[in-house]
C-alpha cells in the first residue's frame, strides 16, 4: 500500500474551515455559556477570513488536482471559493447580530424545547442563546467549498450531504414563529433527502455506464460513444436533478417559498446566496467537465427548465404580498436567468470561447445577485412589529418616507434584482444573456428579457409600497448594530461598483474561467 498524495497548499482553505468547525465543537464543550456566543462569533469570522486570505494568496497559482485527484483547484474553483467566503462572512455577521432582537440572537434559546412550552419560556427568560449555529454554518460552508471543486461523483455526493444537513437543522431554529420554522425544516429535509437519493442513484447509473465515478473517465466514456446510452441518459438526468434542487429550478423548486419564509432570516440569506453559488459551481463542473460530450442531450432540456423557472418565478412572484416570499420567488426567477448562460456555453462555433463566457457570466451574475439579495435580507431583519419581523407589504408601507436612507438602499437592491442600468444586476444579466446569445440560443434570451420585465413589476410594486402607501403605525424600524449595517453597506457599495465599473471583476472572472480537465 502507498500513502495518498495530498497537496496541502492547494486545499489549505478547506483545511482552515475544517479546523474552524472542530474548534467550534470544542468551544461548545469547554467554554462557559456566558462567553460562548462571542467566542463562536469571533472564531467563525477568523476562520473564514484566514481561508479567504489563503484563496487570494493562491489566486495565480498553477491549477492542479488534489487528494488523489478527487478535488480540482482551478480558476472556477477559486472564484467560487472567494465569493462564497465573502458571502459567508456576511451571513456570519447576520448570525451574530443581537441588537435588532433586543439583545439576543435570531435563534431559539434551546433547539430541543417544544414551542410554547414552559422549558422554552424559562430558556428565553434566562436569555440563553443557541450558539451551535456558528458551528453548523461553518460545517455547511465547508461542504459548499468542497462541492464545486469535486472531481468525482462520490466526493460531490459527500459534499452535498455535508452542506445540506446543517441547513436542515438551522432552518428549524427560529426564536419566534417556531412551528413555522420547524415545518420549514421538515419540508426541506424530506425534499432534500429525495434530491440526494436522485443524485446518488444517478451516480450509480453513470458508474454502470463507464465503470468509474471520476469526471475524466465519464467524459472519456461519453466521447468514445460507449453503447450503454440508456444508462448515460438516466444517470445524466438524475444527477442533474439532484443539483437543480439546490438551485431551486422548476420543477425542483417547491421547497423554496416555504423554507425561505419559515427559516430564520440570517439562515435564509445564507441559503439564498451561498447554496446557489455552490450548486451552480457544481453544476458547471458536472456538465462541462464530465458530460460536455453529451451537450446535445442536455442543452435543450436545461433550456426548457430555464424557461419554466423564469415563467413560474416571475408570474407567481407578481401575486406575493409578503417580502420574504417575494424574495423567494425572485430567487427562483434568477435561477432561470442564470441557466440561460449555462445553456449557451457549449453551443455555437466557438466552443472554448462560449464556455469561458458562460462561466464568467454565471459567476458575475451570482456576484451581483448575492450582494443585492443578502443586503435585502439584512434590511428585512430591521423592520419589526411587537419584537418580531414584519414581512407583509402593509408593514413596509411608507418605509421610504420614514427611513429615507434605509428606503433608498432597499430600493437600490430591488433595482439591481430587476436589472436596471448602473447596478450590478444589470451587468450580470447583460453578460449572462450575451453568453446565451453567442451560444446560439437567441430565442431563450428573448424569453429571458421578457420575463425580466415581468419580474421588474413586483420589485417596483414593493418600491411603490415603500414610498406611496400610508405608513403602518404599529411597525418599527429598529436600530441595527454594526454587523447588520456592515452587510448592508458592503451590499450597496458592491452593487454600485459592479454596475458602474464592472471591467476589473469581469476580466478577473474571465481569466479564471477555464476548468481543469
Amino acid at each position: 500500500m502507498t500513502s495518498p498524495t495530498i497537496e496541502y497548499g492547494l486545499i489549505a482553505p478547506l483545511l482552515v474551515m475544517l479546523c474552524g468547525v472542530l474548534c467550534a465543537v470544542l468551544v461548545e464543550a469547554l467554554v462557559p455559556r456566558t462567553r460562548r456566543f462571542d467566542t463562536q462569533f469571533g472564531l467563525a469570522l477568523l476562520a473564514q477570513l484566514v481561508a479567504l486570505a489563503l484563496v487570494c494568496a493562491g489566486w495565480s497559482d498553477v491549477p492542479g488536482a488534489a487528494v488523489e485527484g478527487s478535488l480540482s483547484v482551478d480558476g472556477p474553483t477559486r472564484v467560487v471559493w472567494a465569493m462564497m467566503l465573502v458571502f459567508g462572512l456576511g451571513a456570519t455577521l447576520l448570525y451574530g447580530e443581537r441588537r435588532v432582537c433586543g439583545g439576543t440572537s435570531s435563534f431559539a434559546a434551546q433547539a430541543h424545547t417544544v414551542p410554547g412550552s414552559r422549558a422554552e419560556h424559562e430558556a428565553i427568560a434566562a436569555r440563553q442563546e443557541n450558539t451551535e449555529v456558528f458551528a453548523l454554518l461553518e460545517l455547511s460552508l465547508f461542504g459548499m467549498l468542497v462541492f464545486p471543486a469535486a472531481n468525482d461523483l462520490l466526493t460531490m455526493f459527500v459534499a452535498l450531504e455535508i452542506l445540506s444537513l446543517p441547513l436542515y437543522v438551522m432552518c428549524g431554529l427560529a426564536r419566534r414563529r417556531r412551528l413555522l420554522s420547524q415545518e420549514a425544516a421538515l419540508k426541506y429535509f424530506l425534499l432534500g433527502a429525495m434530491s440526494s437519493a436522485l443524485f446518488l442513484f444517478g451516480a450509480a447509473l453513470l458508474y454502470g455506464f463507464c465503470g468509474s465515478f471520476t469526471f475524466a473517465d465519464i467524459d472519456a466514456g461519453v466521447t468514445l460513444g460507449i453503447e450503454s446510452q440508456t444508462l448515460l441518459m438516466a444517470g445524466l438526468a438524475l444527477t442533474t436533478a439532484g443539483v437543480l434542487f439546490k438551485i431551486g429550478a422548476v420543477p425542483f423548486h417547491s421547497w423554496v417559498p416555504d423554507v425561505y419564509t419559515g427559516a430564520p432570516t440570517p439562515v435564509t440569506a445564507f441559503m439564498a446566496v451561498c447554496t446557489k453559488l455552490a450548486a451552480f459551481g457544481g453544476l458547471l463542473r458536472l456538465l462541462f467537465v464530465a458530460l460536455g460530450g453529451a451537450r446535445w442531450d442536455w442543452q435543450l432540456v436545461i433550456a426548457v427548465i430555464a424557461v419554466c423557472t423564469m415563467i413560474f418565478g416571475g408570474f407567481v412572484g407578481l401575486a406575493q404580498t409578503d417580502v420574504k416570499r417575494l424574495l423567494a420567488y425572485s430567487s427562483i426567477a434568477h435561477a432561470g436567468f442564470i441557466l440561460v448562460a449555462v445553456v449557451g456555453a457549449m453551443a455555437g462555433p466557438a466552443l472554448a470561447q462560449g464556455r469561458s463566457g458562460s462561466v464568467s457570466g454565471v459567476m458575475f451574475y451570482l456576484a451581483g445577485y448575492g450582494l443585492a439579495t443578502m443586503g435585502a435580507f439584512a434590511v428585512l431583519t430591521m423592520v419589526r412589529r411587537s419584537g418580531g419581523e414584519a414581512t407583509g407589504f402593509e408593514a413596509w408601507a411608507g418605509l421610504g418616507r420614514r427611513e429615507p436612507v434605509l428606503g433608498a438602499i432597499m430600493t437600490l437592491f430591488l433595482l439591481s434584482m430587476a436589472g436596471i442600468p448602473m447596478t450590478g444586476g444589470f451587468v450580470g444579466k447583460l453578460v449572462a444573456f450575451s453568453a446565451g446569445w453567442q451560444g446560439g440560443y437567441a430565442w431563450l434570451v428573448v424569453v429571458a428579457v421578457v420575463m425580466s420585465l415581468v419580474t421588474a413589476a413586483f420589485y417596483f410594486r414593493l418600491v411603490k409600497v415603500m414610498y406611496f402607501d400610508e405608513p403602518d403605525g404599529s411597525v418599527d424600524v429598529v436600530k441595527a448594530g454594526t454587523p447588520t449595517w456592515t452587510v448592508i453597506a458592503v451590499g450597496a457599495v458592491g452593487t454600485l461598483v459592479l454596475g458602474l465599473a464592472p471591467g476589473f471583476v469581469l476580466d478577473l472572472f474571465t481569466s479564471a474561467a477555464g476548468f481543469l480537465r
